[in-house]
């Protein structure tokens, strides 16, 4: 199983929450990072920040079959500007050159600020078989170390005034794995990784200090050769009670990928099996738990100063932004209104069929009161009483029918546009705001000579 097939899905577990709209580092949102799958030091002392994460999943293979565990997760980097006391166009090689911490910095226009940025992070224990750990479990080590870097940061001119700083501490983890025979072709395995990373005293109480030493977004790709994985949430009947017993902290598993169940991604975010990034989606926006559109019409309408600061958090806030603004009205639209079949998300190439089989087609036409009604018919407005304030401001509107619906419970509707909205256009496009649905009782047919 190749990883690419669900880096997509995995990356959106990997940076939701890195950076939350209204991305701003001034935003008070945004002052709370990294509020996924953390994994903190075992020496943190405040209570409900957990410093393992254990996935349980079953297997079903024989005495051949090997999985692998790919745990990633996000280390977090502390970003400062220093200053540069005297500008030069080559900094000494021999010594430090002498810089002054700021907040912040006006380069030629060019916003920099102090803030937090990431590393990704992985893992690998290698292919493991669950003949080979059943007996013992496997603890695998691990360690990175602290890293300092410098850029500098030049003007107009070409000198260097500034640099960022950019510096992460050194960070400790384990990974367990172990398998335990349910029957002669099925194992359930557990899977744990932990934060060991040691904390100077200072540090155990202090939350700001425990998470640049925490392990950030943590979730783990699980892959098969030789066998299949069980789903969890809809287990076949003969395997309910042993899915039941599979116990996660942290994280729950889900099948990803093919239709094959040959991967699993163990994430700390709710999801379903055979999660999907939607094809409609522009990019990356650092918040799944959010709507495309939505977030893509907030950032158009954020003021000058915010996108200014917004395209200053860092190269990934700024792709944002551009792609945004380099969006089409096309692209725009594919964003509006997606309806898919809620029973199964697995992506598939190719374009989708013609019909839904469970789809309800349109209707050209419909029979009433003894007369037709049809796709470009003209209509008065009678809504209902006891309606909305819509229904008071479109009484007696005159309308032209843009299309005749059937839903799923064989309810009519009759979406309308009307004859003296300038964005009757928009309407007949499909856009909200200027297309309106009624039932067939709530408009009244306008004979040929009566229409104005």
């Amino acid at each position: 199983m190749k990883l690419d097939s669900i880096k997509a899905i995995a990356d959106a577990v990997l940076y939701e929450g890195y950076i939350l709209y209204p991305y701003r580092p001034s935003s008070i949102k945004n002052r709370q990072r990294w509020t996924f799958g953390g994994v903190f030091p075992t020496s943190f002392d405040q209570q409900g920040d957990a410093s393992f994460m254990e996935t349980q999943v079953l297997l079903r293979g024989g005495e051949q079959a090997a999985f692998g565990a790919h745990f990633r997760f996000l280390q977090v980097v502390k970003r400062e500007i220093g200053r540069l006391a005297t500008p030069a166009y080559e900094l000494p090689k021999e010594v430090e050159p002498a810089l002054t911490l700021v907040p912040s910095l006006d380069v030629d226009g060019r916003e920099l600020l102090a803030w937090e940025e990431a590393l990704e992070r992985e893992v690998d224990p290698g292919p493991l078989r669950p003949a080979d750990i059943q007996d013992a479990a496997l603890v695998a080590p691990f360690h990175f170390e602290p890293t300092c870097s410098f850029e500098p940061v030049r003007d107009r001119d070409g000198r260097i005034v500034a640099a960022f700083i950019r510096t992460s501490h050194g960070i400790a983890g384990a990974i367990e794995a172990k398998a335990q025979r349910l029957a002669p072709d099925l194992w359930k395995l557990t899977l744990r990784i932990a934060n060991v990373t040691p904390l100077a005293d200072a540090d155990r109480s202090e939350r700001a200090a425990a998470q640049l030493r925490a392990f950030a977004s943590t979730h783990a790709i699980l892959t098969v050769e030789g066998g299949a994985f069980i789903t969890l949430l809809d287990p076949p009947d003969d395997l309910r009670e042993a899915a039941a017993q599979c116990e996660n902290v942290g994280a729950f598993p889900v099948l990803v990928g093919g239709e094959d169940d040959r991967a699993m991604l163990a994430s700390p975010i709710i999801l379903y099996d055979h999660p999907a990034i939607a094809p409609e989606s522009p990019g990356d926006l650092f918040d799944g738990a959010e709507i495309d559109e939505i977030l893509t019409l907030r950032i158009l309408a954020l003021t000058d100063a915010e996108k200014r600061e917004m395209a200053s958090v860092d190269a990934r806030a700024r792709a944002l932004l551009e792609r945004t603004h380099a969006l089409t009205a096309d692209d725009m639209a594919r964003l509006h209104g997606v309806m898919r079949d809620g029973s199964s998300q697995i992506s598939r190439a190719g374009p989708p069929p013609a019909i839904n089989e469970r789809e309800k087609p349109r209707l050209v036409s419909l029979i009433d009161g003894g007369g037709a009604l049809c796709v470009g018919a003209r209509v008065r407005l009678r809504p209902k009483s006891g309606g909305d304030i819509m229904d008071i401001a479109l009484r007696d509107k005159l309308a032209v029918v843009e299309a005749i619906e059937r839903d799923f419970e064989d309810r009519i509707h009759v979406a309308v546009t009307l004859l003296d909205d300038p964005g009757r256009d928009l309407g007949a496009a499909g856009f909200p705001g200027h297309r309106f649905f009624f039932s067939q009782e709530e408009i009244e047919p306008i004979a040929a000579g009566d229409a104005p």
